[in-house]
């Protein structure tokens, strides 16, 4: 790595929006590296089948789909380096991404680092996702066709999930640990008519049941402290996401919530820097619409560089 080398784009984040923006900026002809931590396919390489994205009909793994946009970048000479971010600065001319393999310099930068979702925290959660747990019901939710599953949550994501899942799930029962849902009203009166939706109240998850594959939970009463068992086929956990911007240090304008503001163009609040994917301020955060971020701020740090701005 040479420390003084300049790139056209850095990219934070080897995900679907990562790794398209580096496609789409590579095949333009720009100097581009994608900095991943992990693996090619960022959240997705941990979704164990994915259906909706087009051109897989009989559907694709998301490790395998990150390893396949990964390749496709390179191919058009996109670099990648395995690196953490640790620290960032992005209003320096150039910008600056320190990581814990050695320090980048880039005329643009895109950020794509992210949200994952708000976990339980209790035993076995982590073992039992792909088993049981899962955390997206647009992702995960015909694996459990005519069976039953259980939504933890009570906002709008958690509304929106049992509503799509009741249209696939013999039985969705809602836990929630107060005793009305906090999602918008639009959500409660469907709900409420839907057939195969049953409530639990004032209830938390205490306990994963399973064997090689979840079996039911034990829900705990929070106000009277009494436990009971449910049987379901599957767990949606649904209680809330953490988009990975910890590192901004007050640099981007974020929104209530943590996320990156920046509309269809993914331009941010600084120029030359954009947001793409899960990280940004959407409403629809699926592998398609991150897909889609990429492109567009692969072409406006194009547009940017020509103007000869930076």
């Amino acid at each position: 790595m040479n420390e003084n080398h300049i790139y056209d784009i850095i990219i934070v984040g080897g995900g679907p929006g990562g790794y398209t923006a580096a496609l789409y900026g590579a095949r333009a002809g720009l100097d581009i590296i994608v900095l991943e931590k992990l693996s090619a396919g960022g959240q997705m390489a941990l979704t164990h089948r994915i259906d909706n994205y087009p051109g897989f009909e009989d559907g694709i793994d998301g490790f395998s789909l990150g390893e396949k946009m990964q390749k496709q970048a390179e191919l058009f000479g996109s670099k990648s380096e395995y690196a953490e971010a640790v620290r960032m600065d992005l209003n320096a001319n150039p910008k600056m991404i320190e990581t814990d393999t050695g320090v980048f310099y880039g005329k643009t930068v895109v950020i794509a680092t992210g949200a994952n979702p708000r976990e339980l925290g209790i035993a076995r959660e982590s073992e039992l996702i792909g088993r049981g747990v899962a955390y997206c019901a647009a992702c995960d939710g015909m694996f459990y066709k005519d069976k039953t599953v259980a939504v933890v949550g009570g906002g709008n994501s958690a509304a929106a999930d049992a509503l799509l899942l009741s249209r696939i799930a013999k039985k969705v029962i809602i836990v929630h640990r107060r005793d009305t849902l906090r999602a918008t009203k639009i959500y409660h009166e469907p709900l409420m008519n839907t057939e195969n939706v049953e409530f639990r109240w004032n209830s938390t998850v205490a306990e994963l049941l399973h064997e090689d594959r979840l079996t039911g939970v034990r829900l705990k009463d929070v106000v009277t402290g009494e436990k009971s068992m449910v049987q379901c086929d599957g767990l949606f956990v649904s209680v809330g996401r953490k988009p990975a911007t910890e590192l901004l240090n007050g640099q981007l304008e974020l929104d209530h919530s943590g996320y990156i503001i920046a509309g269809e163009t993914t331009q941010t609040n600084i120029p030359g820097v954009y947001a793409v994917g899960d990280v940004r301020t959407k409403l629809f955060r699926q592998v398609v619409t991150a897909v889609a971020d990429g492109a567009m701020a692969a072409y406006m740090a194009e547009e940017y560089l020509a103007g000869d701005v930076w």
